[in-house]
């Protein structure tokens, strides 16, 4: 998240719309890519991206710099992400069983297309995004949001423990329930952690594409645009990592996606209905 000094949330609480706008400039890409990671689907993501910003501005008179800003962005953003209705995505009621079961069937398949090559890489890419996206849905809302904060973004256990208004030991043992789950799975399954495991994103793509799982023409991650690549280098790195941070890499090796839609321009209509200011001076 593009640092939000001091200065310019007091400027926003302020009434000074143009310091608003920059506010919420700076912050929607971090707010969509987590929507994005918990949600999995791209338009739900945007839907919550949207609603937590207008919360973002809605409350930030309450904002009283006891904590730093971003700290208090995540907050508001996992308190509506705990509570939204379930995704598109989460409604699949996803598990781990059935994760292994699907990935099972891919392996059955190999990759028959005669695209170009070019196209096949691309694709090929889609599968292991939108995997290892997904597989984040296998775990429960609580764990999947503590291995986000913690393990994908990075915060220290006490920020996390901030963020989700628990305590740190709390958040370390969520944390350590997910990484477990995670380890495990792809220590059994994924040939990226393993090259002894059976699936490899390439086989699975006639699955996947058989079974619609990933639609070429609308490729949900691949073709998602993004401030910064996917992490390739770190990817040909993994057999050099001891386990659990092979694992760590793995997931966190996703191109920096940004927010398809503008919302400084669509939370306009909110900051001239005069809300952002009746709650600084609220």
């Amino acid at each position: 998240m593009e640092g939000v000094s001091e200065d310019l949330v007091t400027r926003a609480q302020n009434g000074e719309r143009a310091a608003l706008e920059e506010i919420v400039r700076r912050i929607q890409d971090r707010v969509y890519g987590l929507a994005l990671k918990m949600l999995f689907n791209t338009a739900d993501a945007e839907d919550a991206a949207q609603e937590i910003l207008i919360k973002v501005v809605t409350r930030l008179g309450g904002f009283e710099g006891r904590s730093r800003f971003e700290t208090w962005v995540y907050r508001v953003a996992a308190n509506h992400l705990l509570t939204v209705r379930k995704s598109r995505s989460e409604r699949l009621e996803m598990t781990l069983e059935r994760y292994t079961a699907e990935i099972d069937r891919a392996v059955a398949y190999a990759w028959t297309d005669t695209e170009a090559e070019a196209y096949q890489g691309l694709v090929v890419e889609e599968i292991r995004l939108s995997c290892l996206n997904g597989l984040l849905l296998c775990l429960d809302r609580d764990q999947r949001l503590a291995f986000i904060l913690g393990d994908m973004l990075e915060l220290d256990s006490g920020q996390g423990a901030e963020v989700l208004d628990i305590t740190p030991a709390a958040f370390r043992k969520r944390l350590s329930r997910a990484r477990t789950r995670l380890k495990n799975f792809l220590g059994h399954k994924c040939g990226l952690m393993n090259p002894d495991n059976p699936c490899r994103c390439a086989q699975a793509a006639g699955y996947d594409l058989k079974s619609r799982w990933i639609n070429p023409d609308r490729l949900r991650f691949a073709a998602h645009p993004a401030r910064t690549p996917a992490d390739k280098k770190t990817l040909a790195r993994l057999p050099e990592l001891e386990e659990m941070a092979r694992m760590l890499a793995l997931l966190r090796c996703q191109p920096d996606y940004v927010t398809p839609r503008d919302f400084v321009r669509e939370l306009r209509d909110v900051v001239n209905a005069g809300r952002p200011g009746q709650a600084a001076r609220g």
